[in-house]
């Protein structure tokens, strides 16, 4: 039931940030929200959709604490791909390698694998039971962050 509660919440809280405002003359329209968030949580219940996978609740202030983590990691990247596009030498050395994965849940591993692909110059090609595929821009992609951000994303899953 919290899940259910927590679905309808998050819909609701979207289509207030979507409509960009919340006056009496938007009343109407605030009970055609209030009433199809409703509905739409009164149907993913009844097809069983509401768990813990789809709605994460679980995470919390864990992942609250990870984002700002990767902006920051994201931004850094960024910048070390812009210098290496931007030198004439272009030094990279592309390659495929494994990372290993300590989530033991899907969503982690999920959380994981999309982390790694936002950082430019990597992007995760496969998911196995030995870790993750990825293929990096240049070597240095492959040492030192990756296992940063498995403990962290790890600990944003709850498995530490």
């Amino acid at each position: 039931m919290g899940r259910a509660v927590g679905l309808g919440l998050a819909m609701l809280a979207f289509w207030m940030v979507l409509s960009g405002s919340l006056t009496i003359e938007h009343s109407l329209l605030q009970r055609f929200a209030i009433g199809s968030c409703v509905l739409v949580v009164y149907i993913t219940r009844r097809m069983d959709f509401i768990d813990s996978e789809g709605l994460p609740l679980n995470l919390g202030g864990r992942f609250l604490g990870y984002f700002p983590w990767l902006i920051k990691e994201t931004l850094k990247c960024n910048v070390t791909v812009a210098k290496i596009i931007l030198n004439p030498g272009l030094p990279i050395n592309p390659r495929m390698t494994m990372f290993r994965s300590g989530q033991s849940t899907d969503l982690g591993r999920f959380i994981y694998a999309n982390s790694i692909t936002l950082t430019p110059g990597t992007i995760v090609t496969d998911i196995c039971e030995e870790g993750l595929q990825v293929h990096c821009l240049t070597l240095a992609d492959t040492q030192g962050e990756e296992d940063e951000m498995n403990i962290r994303v790890t600990r944003v899953e709850g498995s530490s």
